[in-house]
């Protein structure tokens, strides 16, 4: 992997992990289609680790309400009062939302890498995240905001954010669309969406960073690594802001049918060539 390569799939992952489209897909497919011969032993370690440069973004840009969930989340546990401010109450939802994913990702570790490996599975799996953008627009209500949030919501938003540990099912697509299926606004479970990333950015980079030192020669790799972690910090904060206004007015379904789009294209460009 060159620099130019790791400064490519950087942007691609800043505007993917945020954008329901599946930054996991595109950095499979990207490679696949550009003809790019990358060493397997090094795509799903840089995959996990670049998603800290999005973490990044996530903390800078929620930083103020991060902060403000953690010290009520600790003061609450001191107190011995226990869900009483709507903070409180977010802490204990981003916890549970976060075990499915974390359940999921040690059982099936080994299935999840090598899914990593194949185009086709990933386009397939794209169409998954289009059926969930559309579907949810289709029936959710989208009269609910985050203080009316109940276990049962967050839980339904993180089983499907366990899902999204396979390539193409977007994590954001994925977590946004349960949100709206429980009838919440899309500003609203994108943001939740987006909290609910920072536990699972912070366990896959800890596993991630296992797998890179098992490559041989991994301080070569690490100059490559750099730049694609501060190039998707950078546009990941941009994308961010962009996409909560977007979502204020405007509809999943866009999304949804580029999803469709980009899958029968490597469908079609695979079986092709």
């Amino acid at each position: 992997m060159t620099i130019f390569q790791s400064i490519i799939l950087g942007i691609i992952q800043g505007i993917t992990e945020f954008l329901p489209i599946s930054s996991s897909a595109h950095l499979v497919l990207t490679p696949y289609l550009l003809g790019w011969s990358i060493p397997e032993e090094l795509i799903f370690p840089y995959d996990v680790l670049v998603q800290l440069g999005t973490l990044v973004s996530v903390i800078f840009y929620f930083w103020d309400d991060l902060l403000q969930i953690v010290v009520e989340f600790l003061g609450q546990l001191k107190s011995r009062k226990i869900g009483e401010t709507a903070n409180q109450r977010l802490g204990w939802w981003i916890i549970l939302a976060t075990i499915p994913a974390g359940i999921f990702g040690i059982l099936f570790s080994d299935i999840i890498e090598d899914a990593f490996h194949s185009p086709v599975v990933t386009a397939l799996f794209l169409l998954v995240t289009a059926a969930l953008l559309i579907t949810s627009e289709r029936i959710g209500k989208k009269n609910r905001d985050l203080d009316s949030f109940t276990w049962k919501d967050a839980l339904s938003i993180g089983c499907a954010q366990a899902l999204a540990v396979f390539p193409g099912i977007s994590r954001s697509g994925s977590t946004i669309s349960a949100g709206i299926f429980r009838n919440v606004n899309r500003p609203d479970s994108a943001r939740f969406s987006f909290l609910i990333s920072v536990p699972i950015f912070i366990a896959a980079g800890i596993f991630g960073l296992f797998d890179l030192f098992e490559i041989p020669d991994f301080q070569d790799f690490l100059p490559v690594l750099l730049v694609g972690f501060f190039t998707s910090a950078i546009v990941g904060y941009l994308v961010i802001r962009w996409l909560l206004k977007y979502l204020s007015h405007r509809s999943l379904i866009p999304f949804g049918i580029y999803c469709i789009i980009l899958s029968f294209t490597v469908i079609i460009f695979s079986y092709a060539s």
